[in-house]
């Protein structure tokens, strides 16, 4: 794990925005195709405002992707492909193809997990993390961590332990195996729970199943 500390929250995104364009940009110099996979929530959107501008990335071959959905309509004000569709699918990389995570219906899962082989691994892995060391839509108490912890699928159905909208997350397997993946947080708050995460297994602190090999951005606010 690499922790990397900006000075404030607007450095660390328009720098870890040029850094993802950087790799996207160097995939592409030696694959047909890259795939992106970001999360959603709040703290994303800056980097997703300086990224969708950078032209020199030949967007039309990059297929982006969320780590993570509610089960809600496109349009509904939670929804996250509702933000990236606002903030990053624009401007220059408005030629991006998107591929949706979200089935239809729980027997859909397995058929659609199926259809993002040609995607993976992923090429370019954005994450967040929650105060309670949650990544993607992977939860501690959640009744369905087991399983999105452990299946061979690309994707998992996941029950959030809040009670709120269920949700699909891309598996702890495919999390693991991007070929480069970032994590951004922000504040006090989550840099003592990342500190916590390092002595915990993913089972207390699902962010800890891809702290190896990632790159932590942080900065206090």
């Amino acid at each position: 794990m690499k922790f990397v500390e900006y000075a404030d929250s607007e450095m660390m995104m328009i720098d870890l925005a040029n850094v993802l364009a950087g790799e996207l940009e160097s995939c592409l110099l030696n694959h047909e195709q890259a795939s992106f996979a970001v999360p959603g929530g709040t703290t994303p959107g800056p980097i997703f405002d300086v990224l969708c501008g950078a032209k020199h990335i030949d967007w039309a071959r990059v297929n982006v992707m969320l780590s993570d959905e509610r089960r809600v309509p496109e349009d509904h004000e939670r929804s996250n492909t509702k933000l990236i569709r606002e903030r990053l699918l624009v401007d220059a990389a408005a030629a991006a193809n998107y591929v949706s995570i979200v089935p239809e219906n729980e027997a859909a899962l397995g058929a659609l997990s199926d259809s993002l082989a040609p995607h993976l691994p992923v090429s370019v892995l954005l994450l967040g993390m929650g105060a309670d060391m949650h990544t993607a839509s992977i939860f501690p108490n959640s009744p369905d961590l087991d399983n999105a912890l452990n299946t061979d699928l690309a994707l998992a159905l996941v029950q959030p332990p809040d009670g709120l909208e269920p949700r699909v997350t891309l598996s702890a397997k495919v999390l693991q195996g991007a070929m480069s993946r970032h994590i951004v947080i922000k504040g006090a708050d989550k840099r003592e729970a990342l500190e916590r995460a390092q002595k915990l297994s993913p089972q207390e602190a699902p962010v800890a199943a891809v702290l190896a090999g990632s790159t932590i951005h942080w900065a206090e606010s």
